[in-house]
């Protein structure tokens, strides 16, 4: 990529970057990444490699939904031996990327490989990068006391990848939830499910056990384009490498792509007032309270008045014994109630292993989804599309 300036050609820096995901969900996050026009070179479990320049690390960061985290890939080599893990990593472009103050941090994982401690990888890998440094900066003590670099050393069959967390916390922290309520759905999750839907933002949307509100909130950011990074910090913020200027165009950009004018139709509702005041906060801190229509109701006093509307829900799922029967009947009357909607798309998220016996309809798609560590199930059942003139 050149970018050319009157007399002067500035080459812009290719990056190897790795977008982490949870499981089931590497190729929505891969179709997120060719929508923001990155090249992606491979796809794997729980991640997705593609190329970026620095202004593209800010655009992955603010814009992705679903992923979990945008890693920058440094090295990659195989080792069995100390002595390989630190030669390898001492000729690693370090210098390039961590500041003089840099606060570099190790963390390590090692999977099936000959160098099964991770502790003493760590310490070679901290050793080598303060060589590497040593030899651009000329000092032998590094305080660390400016920004964050958060490093990941990872050997699986002793092949070792070395990354720099561009991040910081989870992309799944928003900004937005001031207010939460008991097991809180993954804001990436409920993106995903929005995204795994056939809604679009001219169809009516509901979710009938909206907790806090993270489905419909996540609905009124895509339908409105609001990038979900906007109301957060990252740590390649602060980067020299990448710089504030980068950061402060990518972020620019991303508030002049807002739609403020779209009209959107999604309504969310809980049996729980106190969920739905919580539901209600977050929507006003994510910007997107007037797109939503908040009801204290149970779902079977909802008023399902639409035409092919899309129904996305994460429902109980009964986790401890004694909740079983109840959830049971939950799913066994939610089947009852939704088979008398024939143009309506339904999508349940859940943890219930009979749920589609219990809720007495062949499922068109289900997908094995994570909701945090619980493994779930989204079942998809499509409806007809509505015709062009609805």
């Amino acid at each position: 990529m050149k970018i050319v300036h009157l007399d002067r050609v500035i080459l812009m820096k290719t990056y190897q970057c790795i977008a982490t995901s949870s499981f089931g969900l590497e190729a929505v996050v891969k179709r997120e990444l060719i929508d923001l026009n990155f090249e992606v070179i491979e796809t794997e479990n729980g991640k997705i490699t593609f190329l970026a320049d620095a202004a593209g690390i800010a655009r992955a960061n603010l814009w992705l939904r679903s992923a979990d985290r945008v890693l920058l890939k440094v090295g990659e080599f195989k080792a069995t031996t100390f002595d390989e893990l630190f030669d390898q990593t001492t000729v690693l472009p370090w210098s390039d990327l961590i500041s003089k103050d840099g606060n570099f941090i190790i963390n390590g994982k090692s999977v099936k490989s000959t160098l099964s401690s991770v502790r003493n990888v760590q310490s070679i890998t901290e050793k080598a990068i303060i060589k590497n440094l040593q030899s651009k900066y000329r000092i032998d003590y590094f305080s660390k006391s400016g920004d964050s670099y958060p490093i990941l050393v990872s050997i699986l069959k002793d092949q070792v990848t070395l990354t720099l967390d561009t991040s910081g916390d989870g992309l799944h922290k928003r900004g937005y939830r001031v207010e939460t309520v008991e097991a809180p759905m993954k804001e990436t999750l409920a993106a995903a499910t929005i995204m795994l839907s056939f809604w679009e933002k001219d169809r009516v949307l509901y979710d009938v056990f909206c907790g806090s509100g993270t489905i419909p909130i996540e609905a009124a950011m895509i339908g409105r384009n609001i990038a979900p990074g906007l109301n957060r910090d990252f740590t390649s913020k602060h980067w020299d490498f990448i710089g504030s200027e980068v950061w402060k165009e990518e972020t620019k950009k991303a508030y002049l792509a807002i739609d403020h004018d779209i009209e959107l139709n999604i309504h969310a509702s809980d049996i729980s007032e106190k969920n739905l005041e919580a539901a209600k906060e977050n929507a006003i801190e994510a910007g997107v309270d007037d797109c939503i229509n908040f009801t204290v109701s149970d779902y079977k006093d909802v008023d399902y008045q639409d035409n092919y509307a899309v129904l996305i829900s994460n429902p109980p799922y009964g986790e401890r014994l004694s909740e079983q029967d109840e959830v049971r009947v939950l799913y066994k009357n939610m089947g009852k109630l939704f088979k008398k909607l024939p143009t309506w798309s339904i999508y349940i998220l859940t943890s219930y292993d009979d749920f589609e016996e219990v809720y007495g309809q062949k499922v068109s798609r289900r997908r094995k989804l994570y909701n945090g560590r619980i493994e779930t199930w989204f079942y998809q059942y499509y409806g007809p599309r509505p015709p062009r003139n609805e």
